[in-house]
């Protein structure tokens, strides 16, 4: 089993190279895809800088304009090589190679369609959002069948991490350690808790499709 891991990226120059870093030491690695989904920093430069100087192979998709987490994925799975495809947020603090070798050995030896990755003693705050709701995490590895059965349409915003935990069955691994910069302190207090509050109305969405697609299935 190959693996592609894909990574978008959105004004992350001061971490995306810490975590590219970690994700080329991981062992089972194949591929590494970074979609700059137009960045306003110097994101796109750092990531091929430090893409240029890894061993794994890897490309740089950079999207001229901001088209949102999932389309950015679905930009970075279309340049993929494997079948296996492992996304990675851009922002994360504490990343080390065993967590991403951990998550494709999870999937490997699981039934399910899917593994998500949940922090565990990271940030307390993250580490409870996640225990409690593990469908928001960004860490989670899949097949392209399964990806490619998503609509990308329907799952603009934040929506992607909801729709695919609601459309397949999945388990989870904790990272330990492993935490990602809050939205109040990447944006500041009033942009970061607008984005916030975005995610929060897009999950609620989410939750009120899937509620009423089970309804029609079960009339």
């Amino acid at each position: 089993m190959k693996v592609s891991v894909v990574i978008p990226a959105f004004d992350e120059e001061r971490r995306i190279g810490v975590v590219l870093k970690a994700v080329q030491r991981a062992e089972r690695v194949e591929e590494i895809i970074v979609v700059d989904d137009g960045s306003t920093d110097n994101t796109k430069q750092v990531a091929g800088q430090v893409l240029e100087n890894g061993e794994a192979p890897a490309k740089l998709v950079a999207l001229e304009v901001n088209q949102g987490k999932a389309s950015a994925l679905a930009e970075g799975v279309k340049e993929a090589e494997h079948d296996t495809l492992l996304f990675m947020d851009a922002d994360l603090i504490g990343l080390k190679p065993d967590h991403i070798d951990k998550m494709i050995g999870a999937f490997r030896m699981s039934d399910k369609d899917m593994v998500v990755g949940v922090f565990k003693k990271g940030d307390p705050f993250t580490d409870f959002s996640q225990r409690m709701f593990p469908y928001l995490s960004g860490q989670r590895i899949l097949g392209r069948s399964s990806w490619e059965q998503l609509d990308i349409r329907e799952t603009e915003g934040f929506r992607v991490e909801t729709e695919l935990s609601a459309q397949f069955k999945f388990e989870t691994v904790e990272l330990e350690g492993v935490t990602h910069v809050k939205k109040e302190e990447k944006r500041g207090f009033t942009e970061g808790l607008k984005d916030r509050l975005v995610m929060y109305k897009d999950v609620a969405i989410a939750h009120l499709e899937a509620a009423r697609d089970f309804l029609k299935r079960s009339w």
